[in-house]
């Protein structure tokens, strides 16, 4: 979508993105988490959102019960008509290329070819320890399997060979094909510079988040991304760089921290352990850990100061997000995916600030 803002117009594509946060242990408030989640993505439909973007957990509770993220996505394909719907993403070293090529082109001809293909190796020991991978091997595993997966999709029904330590494909043909040929658009998710880097030297669309980093940094990573694009024979403006940031605006700043600012801290604090556990030392993450987690321990006041300052979070009135909009573009992003469901917020509350947004904000 084109969105306006300040009198001018910017080509950011804004979209949802969503953890699926459980702040309750009942099981009737995890069953209507889902069905709120729904509903969100079925008026985002209506007011022009352009993805509806879905993490893959395990073991997360009450932070993200986004287990089976294609389920999800495959019960809103059939109640909504325009939005793209993001596996945002699907951690393909824990299962067989033969499994994410199946589902995720399923999803597809559900929907209409409306697949937006995210992938990731995930973040989380305790995920490698359970689904029984090498963490340290991570990043092979990711590749591979990610080839295998295309490799499957580009063949068009031909049967595929690979033969791999962690999967086999023993010369097989799978069904169904993808809506999208040859298949649908890859994103890559990623934390870090390295990430980003892989990302560019295959061509391969972006999704990031200023929460580890601040605005700042993630700006420095995408202009280099950009470049290692280039070099590899990519055109840069033909690649997306989607961010995703927490998100609540209201009419005044005062009533959108009030409200927003308590879920908005739960949600960080969990975030940032999720993705540089504390008990897990990679020097490549050390600026990761000193801004996100550091502003994640201090104070709430000076915790939110210093999380708007470095644009981890938006939490404002419609002057202030419309700046702050206007930051996200100037870093180089094409696609803004904001959490606006985060940390347990009301309903009511989420859908205002989605309202609010699309007609103020982004217009």
């Amino acid at each position: 979508m084109v969105s306006y803002f300040g009198g001018a117009m910017t080509s950011l594509r804004i979209s949802l993105g969503y953890e699926l946060e459980v702040r309750g242990r009942t099981r009737e408030v995890e069953q209507q988490t889902f069905q709120n989640v729904v509903d969100q993505v079925v008026l985002g439909d209506r007011l022009g959102f352009d993805t509806a973007w879905f993490v893959e957990h395990h073991f997360t509770r009450g932070f993200s019960h986004s287990s089976a993220p294609d389920l999800v996505l495959a019960a809103i394909s059939q109640r909504t008509e325009r939005i793209h719907l993001g596996l945002g993403v699907v951690l393909l070293p824990f299962q067989s290329p033969i499994r994410t090529a199946e589902r995720v082109a399923t999803l597809d001809v559900l929907s209409g070819g409306r697949v937006e293909f995210g992938t990731g190796r995930g973040a989380s020991p305790l995920e490698y320890q359970a689904f029984q991978r090498p963490f340290e091997k991570s990043r092979q595993i990711w590749e591979d399997s990610l080839e295998a997966t295309l490799a499957i999709w580009q063949a068009d029904g031909e049967p595929v060979s690979r033969s791999n330590e962690f999967f086999e494909i023993p010369d097989v043909a799978v069904y169904p094909r993808p809506a999208q040929r040859p298949h649908p658009p890859v994103w890559v998710a990623s934390t870090s510079l390295e990430g980003y880097l892989a990302a560019a030297r295959h061509g391969y669309n972006l999704l990031g988040m200023t929460m580890l980093k601040g605005i700042d940094d993630v700006a420095s990573d995408i202009t280099k991304y950009r470049e290692c694009l280039a070099e590899h024979g990519f055109d840069p403006a033909s690649r997306r760089v989607a961010l995703m940031i927490p998100w609540y605006v209201s009419p005044t700043r005062d009533e959108a921290t009030a409200t927003a600012a308590d879920a908005v801290l739960w949600y960080i604090r969990r975030q940032v352990n999720l993705v540089t556990p504390p008990d897990y030392y990679d020097a490549r993450h050390a600026t990761h850990r000193v801004l996100g987690q550091l502003a994640a321990g201090m104070p709430p006041e000076e915790s939110m100061a210093t999380l708007r300052e470095h644009l981890m979070v938006v939490v404002d009135d419609v002057e202030g997000s419309r700046k702050a909009l206007a930051r996200i573009a100037e870093a180089g992003a094409t696609d803004l995916i904001i959490q606006a469901q985060v940390g347990g917020l009301a309903h009511e509350r989420v859908c205002d600030s989605m309202k609010l947004f699309m007609t103020e904000v982004a217009r």
